[in-house]
Order: structure tokens, then sequence, then C-alpha cells
């Protein structure tokens, strides 16, 4: 299985993540007070279903214990994973992590964002901004011959300087065939280190930065996972093919 895609696959990438970008979209559009993460999450599976897509995240992982959801909604300090519920109603103020995947001609794509319900604190505002903003330098540091380390040192590098941490036990990753593929892509790293990036590669960049410390648990449910001070996060994520001068983005 290489990691290198071909044309035909490409396509189908261009296709899957242009539609999965527009799920994701209206999905934000409904994180309202008084909503429960679970109508978002089949809001979400409704349309990725009609679109001819299959979610990638139901009943993904141990088969013990398989992720539940089509989407992952993570609120105020979860910072992935978290589990959609009939009990979990947005409140004004809080900010939630919105992940989705999907199965589109037999290639994955993967896209996040986080977004506000209300009026948020400024620092919570800022903290999306900045965020985001990673997630889009990290992009435009992408070109074949640089390498993991290069892209992850502009993300960390940006993020600290803006008094935030970013996450170190989770990281983004090579995406096609399967919805988890080599490479590892760190939001961290040092100059040099790490894989080299190649033409038509294609991977998921996905910065998660808190407010506090980067240190995380995991939840009794096996999936949610937060930050270890409670403070704040946020997750913004794009698919990625590497190109002769850079990166297209596939999620947007």
């Amino acid at each position: 299985m290489s990691l290198i895609k071909d044309e035909k696959e490409i396509n189908f990438l261009r296709e899957g993540g242009a539609i999965l970008a527009d799920i994701l979209r209206r999905t934000a559009a409904l994180a309202l007070a008084g909503v429960s993460t679970f109508e978002l999450d089949k809001f979400a599976e409704k349309e990725i279903l009609k679109s001819g897509g299959t979610p990638a995240f139901k009943n993904y992982g141990d088969k013990r214990n398989p992720f539940p959801a089509a989407l992952c909604t993570s609120i105020n300090s979860e910072i992935v994973h978290g589990i959609p519920s009939k009990k979990i109603i947005l409140r004004e103020g809080d900010i939630v992590s919105l992940d989705i995947g999907m199965k589109y001609k037999g290639l994955y794509t993967d896209t996040a964002l986080t977004v506000g319900v209300g009026k948020i604190s400024a620092e919570a505002q800022r903290l999306l901004q900045v965020t985001e903003k990673a997630r889009d330098l990290q992009v435009a540091a992408v070109c074949p011959g640089r390498t993991i380390g290069d892209i992850g040192h502009v993300a960390q590098k940006y993020i600290e300087g803006q008094g935030f941490a970013v996450v170190r036990d989770l990281v983004g990753h090579g995406i096609g065939y399967q919805l988890h593929e080599e490479p590892q892509v760190p939001s961290y790293g040092q100059p040099g280190r790490g894989a080299v990036l190649k033409e038509r590669m294609v991977i998921a960049i996905e910065p998660m930065v808190t407010a506090g410390k980067y240190s995380i648990i995991i939840e009794d449910d096996g999936w949610t996972i937060c930050t270890a001070d409670n403070s704040l996060a946020a997750h913004f994520e794009h698919t990625i093919i590497v190109t002769k001068t850079g990166a297209e983005v596939l999620t947007k």
C-alpha cells in the first residue's frame, strides 16, 4: 500500500474532501445553545450517507469498545474523541470541536474545526484563532523535500509564542486508503527531523492546542481525551495533498 496516491485516487479524494468540508460547515452552523451533540451527530451521519459516503469514525477502533458515532464532539476541556449524547446539551459560552471523517469511493478524508456557542470568552476566542492559524501555517509550510519536523516546528513556534501549548500525545497522520496511515504528523518538532514529504503524499494536519498545559487524560468511556488541568482546548484539521510547489487543501 503506497503512501503516494495516483491521479485517479487524488481526484476521488478531492471530491470526497469537498463533500466532507461542506457537511462539516453545515453541521457547525447547527452548534447552537440548546442543541444536543447527538443531534449534530445524526445530522452529520445522514448527510454523509446521502452523499454516497460512509462515516469513517463509526465503529472504528477496538471491537470491545468501538467509537459509536459518525462525529466527534469535544466540549471545552475535551480535546478530541468526545462521544455525542442526547444528554450533552450545548450551552452559551461553550466551545466545541467537531471532527468528522468519511470513506468515499474507497478513500478517506478527515477534517475538524472548533466553534463557539453564542458569545464566548476572549480567551476562548483567541485560542480558536491561534489554533486555526497554526493549522494554516503548518499547511503553508508543506513542500516536497521538507520534513515532518520542519512543518511541525512552524506550528509549535507560533502556538507557544502566543502563550498556548500544543498537545504532544495526539498527532496528525497520513490518510487515504486507511483513516490512519504513516507518517505521523505532529504539530511540534525539530527542523530536519522525521519523514520527508513527497509529491502526492496525502496527510491530515491537525494541531490540538490548550490554554494551559499539554498533558492529557482519557475519560472512563475509553475515548474522550481531555486536558489534565481542565484548561480549554481547540482542534482544527485539514486533509491535504503534497503538490510540486506546496499543498492543496482537500477539505476547504
